[in-house]
């Protein structure tokens, strides 16, 4: 008998199964290690299911992510050589481990930290070199429309003050939507004050005569900080706009969706603010306040909870809030906090609280309060991953069953077999 040869295989349509599966990343900068350690645990689940060569790409009809959950969302869909994903799961927290100390460098000592200070009143805080020349080697000349499963950026252009959402649809449709991967990862990442914004242009081969596009692009999370909504929002949008792979469903089906949300923690338990203080600051202290930096934690904190207060409203409404998972943990403190102090000893702490985390109760936010609680008799996150990692691979098995692209490719490799 002829050894059978495992293909690279990509998700097959939703239109072969029951629901529409999103994966969302927050932003959060070095505390994207905290949902890495999260998908690493939910990767090995459906490894157990259905093998060790399955990942999150094969499973998701689309993975969102903005700034730091943007460069995860491209590690885990981008292909490699055989057209699988350029990242497992298990390999995104060593990159993390690897790479912030030399993307956010620490100089040491008093004098250090004192010219950083003065330093980032005139221009970003990091010059953004290491990490631009390590997205691009990584991620080499991979286009959007090149990704295995759909993916949504968000990012801001400065110059047209208005956001700029990348997704693998709209790049299929639109050349001018289809910029190499690494100039997105570098757009969505560059955290006003943190990192430098990102100026790329896009000619359209078609359209020789006319100017090429240009982006003048932010960090993502000035518009969407979670970007789950907006992952949302693009499959809408592909239901309006008639695409056969979502014929089975209408634009306020939520219950056919299948959501899991991970951020990148926050610090609302330890009250680093209040108003009192707040009163007399100017721009500096708002910018700069005990290491941290209060107009961006702000804004960044309120994009994100508006968009789970939203998207609970909306599931709970229509009694579907199993299908909805948000994993989030408001209770960081000290460094853990911070999106860019890559110290060993903070690494390791955020190392921590990413596993933690999956043993802490699932929580869900109260509409009343408006904050996260456990949610009564629904276990851990661990547990919720297992469940969730489950309905995955039962929705997967269910495509490649009715789908006769994987039919017709299944009955070849197992007549040469026969034969």
């Amino acid at each position: 008998m002829v050894k059978m040869e495992r293909k690279p295989s990509q998700i097959q349509a939703p239109t072969y199964g029951r629901l529409v599966t999103v994966l969302s990343i927050d932003g959060g900068g070095i505390r994207g290690i905290i949902p890495a350690v999260i998908l690493d645990y939910l990767e090995s689940q459906l490894q157990e299911l259905d093998g060790e060569d399955a990942r999150l790409a094969d499973y998701f009809d689309v993975i969102s992510g903005t700034s730091t959950g943007g460069l995860v969302t491209a590690m885990l869909t981008a292909p490699d050589q055989n057209g699988r994903p350029l990242y497992a799961a298990k390999d995104i927290k060593p990159f993390y481990l690897n790479n912030c100390p030399k993307i956010f460098s620490q100089k040491g000592g008093w004098f250090g930290k004192t010219w950083k200070l003065i330093g980032s009143v005139f221009g970003p805080k990091y010059n953004g070199k290491y990490l631009h020349s390590l997205v691009k080697e990584e991620l080499k000349e991979i286009r959007l429309k090149d990704t295995l499963t759909n993916v949504v950026i968000p990012t801001f252009d400065i110059k047209s003050l208005q956001p700029v959402i990348f997704s693998t649809y709209e790049a299929k449709r639109c050349p001018k939507m289809d910029p190499y991967l690494s100039d997105i990862c570098i757009g969505t990442s560059a955290a006003p004050t943190y990192l430098p914004a990102h100026h790329f242009q896009i000619e359209d081969p078609k359209q020789e005569t006319e100017p090429p596009t240009e982006y003048n692009l932010i960090d993502g999370g000035v518009a969407a900080n979670n970007p789950t909504l907006v992952a949302i929002t693009q499959v809408t949008k592909q239901i309006f706009d008639k695409n056969p792979d979502f014929s089975f469903i209408k634009p306020t089906d939520f219950d056919r969706f299948l959501v899991i949300s991970l951020g990148t923690g926050a610090a609302k338990n330890e009250k680093m603010y209040d108003s009192i203080h707040a009163a007399k600051w100017g721009i500096l202290s708002w910018l700069f306040h005990k290491s941290s930096t209060p107009l961006i934690d702000a804004f960044s904190q309120a994009s994100a909870d508006m968009v789970d207060l939203h998207n609970s409203v909306v599931f709970q409404a229509l009694h579907s809030e199993d299908s909805y998972l948000r994993i989030q943990d408001d209770s960081l403190d000290g460094t853990v906090s911070s999106v860019d102090i890559a110290t060993q000893e903070n690494l390791k702490k955020l190392v921590e609280t990413g596993e933690n985390l999956l043993k802490k109760p699932v929580s869900r936010v109260n509409l009343g309060t408006g904050v996260s609680e456990p949610v009564a008799n629904s276990g851990t996150n661990q547990d919720a991953l297992k469940r969730f990692a489950k309905l995955l691979s039962d929705e997967k098995k269910l495509r490649d069953l009715k789908s006769p692209v994987t039919n017709k490719s299944s009955t070849k490799v197992l007549m040469h077999a026969i034969n």
